[in-house]
């Protein structure tokens, strides 16, 4: 039996975790569903996806807490739970395991799974590392950030224990095998690369046959399954519908899991001649509606993003991959360590630009009046078409 265990405070992870379900089910396997609930909790009732809700349940608020702390951007001597929490939770899931007879748990972002499968016994599957994996570091692929040097920036995760303190406290309390780093903690024995190895940039054989080595926990693989983001099935809001119907050049402003006054000081930097169509999720942003600026709430972005000129996120894989899939150019503002090589990898393939508020007006004219950054969204658009990301990883997870 398969389990999966979205984190319900991140829309990419459950979304994700619902193409994952969705090709599991066509193939006739055994899966249940599990969550600690949370923000976006609502989507897997409304896809009629059953689950169960297991330990504490994680409230809007907790979830909001939880993104402050989360890796590369809160303090990094936290662990993102308090350490009564990674108890309650690593048992909890363990009992639920147990009783339910699963054999591989599979995560997006609900990382006490890194405890809690150990604890039972059982397989770990992860997706949310993205293309933030060993090969990527090994080939010094992440960008410089934050005034630190490529070489340093590269060369930390596998020899760092950022966020891993309360991990391995109570990992000691439960008698399981600790986290060794900041690299292993994101990772599970089998670890998804949801990319295309033309935009990591990594041969499928080189990827694949990394073994881990200091840093890391034994066992370790890695697997590419190509792209995997959302396509929620709900319509478009007709007010959307029409605005995405004009002559005049969008941007679609999609800064999921962000602060509010991020996407409100990205708004009134963008180009005056434009457009914006923003996806504020579960922020209240209506005040900023106006003949220019249509605001909504949770949007299907793949049914948007054909439709844009320029997509704004913050570099998530799962906006980035959208936005790709679309053929549509990407101007990103990265959080944190992941987004930011998200956006470093389509710089290089001349696809997307990294911006702050500050450089966003001119970054996006830039990118408006210059064709071949569509272009070549176009040739990451052909290799995706390619793929079918929710299908490897289905088989991948039966494979395990």
């Amino acid at each position: 039996m398969i389990c999966l265990v979205p984190h319900c405070g991140y829309l990419s992870a459950v979304s994700r975790m619902l193409e994952i379900y969705r090709a599991l089910r066509a193939r006739g396997a055994p899966v249940r569903v599990a969550t600690h609930g949370g923000t976006y909790e609502h989507l897997l009732r409304a896809a009629a996806v059953p689950y169960d809700q297991i330990g504490p349940p994680m409230t809007a608020a907790r979830c909001a807490r939880f993104l402050r702390d989360e890796l590369g951007v809160g303090p990094v001597r936290q662990s993102m739970y308090s350490d009564d929490e990674l108890y309650e939770y690593a048992t909890a899931e363990a009992d639920y395991f147990r009783a339910n007879q699963i054999t591989t748990a599979v995560t997006g972002f609900t990382l006490t799974t890194t405890l809690s499968t150990r604890l039972a016994g059982v397989r770990l599957v992860t997706e949310h590392a993205g293309s933030w994996v060993p090969p990527a570091f090994e080939r010094r692929l992440l960008p410089p950030m934050r005034g630190l040097p490529r070489w340093l920036v590269n060369a930390a995760p596998p020899r760092v224990r950022f966020y891993c303190g309360g991990f391995n406290r109570v990992a000691a309390r439960l008698g399981v095998e600790p986290v060794p780093s900041l690299a292993a903690l994101v990772l599970g024995d089998l670890s998804l690369v949801p990319e295309s190895p033309d935009v990591l940039g990594v041969a499928p054989a080189d990827l694949e046959a990394w073994r881990p080595g200091r840093g890391y926990r034994p066992g370790t693989r890695l697997r590419y399954t190509g792209p995997l983001f959302a396509h929620l099935d709900m319509p478009l809001p007709p007010a959307v519908d029409a605005f995405l119907d004009g002559n005049d050049p969008v941007v679609y402003v999609a800064v999921n899991s962000s602060p509010p006054a991020l996407v409100r000081a990205l708004i009134d930097a963008l180009p005056k001649n434009t457009k914006i169509l923003v996806a504020a999720t579960v922020h209240d942003l209506t005040d900023l509606q106006t003949d220019r600026v249509t605001v909504a709430g949770i949007l299907p972005s793949h049914l948007v993003m054909p439709r844009v000129a320029l997509a704004v996120t913050a570099g998530g894989q799962g906006s980035v991959q959208t936005a790709m899939a679309a053929g549509t150019p990407v101007l990103g503002v990265p959080l944190q360590p992941e987004q930011d090589l998200n956006l470093a990898l389509l710089e290089r393939l001349g696809a997307g630009r990294r911006t702050t508020p500050a450089r966003a007006a001119a970054d996006a004219a830039r990118i408006l009046a210059d064709p071949s950054y569509r272009e070549a969204a176009a040739h990451v658009h052909k290799a995706y078409a390619a793929l079918d990301g929710p299908a490897a990883a289905a088989e991948a997870i039966l494979d395990a």
